[in-house]
């Protein structure tokens, strides 16, 4: 964390472009800048300036918006439930297809399905995120006007209109994840499909629904569940596309306006989070390894 902030703080002012001038444009005086930034305290030593910000963002303050001239923590909470509710579906919606999916096309691997489950998954990979948004909203919003132009409406006012909504996005942002987490799955169960374990469990002549479920999927998960908790960061990333074209008010949109605007407080406020967001990730796959795989919890038994 102490490493991504020296980061983010050097870049963001070696970045071309002056945020007081983006902000007040061309026509204005050199004292006025002058007063300017001399007023935000970008005219301090850049050391100097990484301290205070790191000792104000340590007491939970993350400082003012150049452009919005609002505190960002307000900012930040006003568009944090937006991203969370469409990250959090969209990962919800990754599990749920891709765990079937990819256990189905190594269960039939020689099956017309799992050939299928190839050319569908690496072209879901290869289509880029603004491609395969901009072609739902064309195909499913002006070709044949199944669904509105995308606005966001906050759950506790109209849980209809927001769930409607927020369908186009959801996709947008879990197509990619869709198709990760199934060749994910189906390499990991073919693995373990070919241990030696397994073969002894069909040679006793168990069920092939208890040898797949109750025997090679939990030996299985171990290695997704550490993709799962990382795709945690490329879920921010893609957010930042997706609330874009589908105009959702999240922290995608708001890191966009942000870094156009040089606005350093918002951008550099959002990066911390993104990380700590990842770091608490990582924390929560070594945490369900405890559960996924019985001879750590041994191991810390003993």
């Amino acid at each position: 964390m102490f490493i991504v902030t020296v980061v983010v703080f050097v870049f963001m002012r070696l970045t071309p472009g002056d945020p007081v001038q983006v902000e007040f444009g061309l026509e204005t005086t050199p004292e006025l800048l002058d007063a300017k930034r001399e007023e935000l305290g970008l005219n301090r030593p850049i050391v100097v300036q990484y301290v205070d910000w790191v000792g104000r963002m340590a007491r939970g303050d993350f400082g003012r918006s150049i452009r919005a001239r609002e505190p960002v923590s307000d900012l930040i909470k006003e568009r944090l439930p937006a991203t969370l509710q469409l990250a959090g579906l969209a990962f919800a919606l990754g599990l749920l297809i891709a765990v079937p999916w990819g256990i189905l096309a190594a269960i039939y691997r020689h099956s017309w399905f799992a050939s299928a489950t190839t050319v569908i998954t690496y072209a879901s990979i290869a289509v880029p995120g603004f491609f395969f948004s901009s072609m739902l909203v064309f195909l499913f919003t002006y070709k044949f006007r199944i669904f509105e132009t995308p606005r966001y409406v906050p759950f506790v006012e109209d849980p209809i209109t927001n769930l409607t909504n927020i369908i186009l996005p959801v996709i947008a942002l879990s197509h990619t994840t869709v198709a990760f987490y199934t060749r994910f799955i189906r390499s990991s169960v073919l693995d373990v499909l070919g241990q030696d374990y397994i073969r002894t469990a069909r040679a006793k002549g168990l069920p092939e629904f208890s040898v797949v479920f109750r025997h090679a999927l939990r030996n299985a998960l171990i290695p997704s569940v550490t993709l799962i908790g990382l795709t945690v960061a490329s879920l921010w990333g893609g957010a930042i596309v997706t609330e874009r074209i589908f105009n959702w008010p999240g922290m995608g949109r708001l890191a966009f306006t942000a870094l156009f605007n040089r606005d350093y407080p918002v951008t550099q406020a959002i990066v911390v989070l993104s990380v700590f967001s990842v770091m608490a990730g990582t924390l929560l796959v070594d945490i369900a390894y405890t559960f996924v795989d019985p001879r750590i919890s041994h191991v810390g038994r003993k």
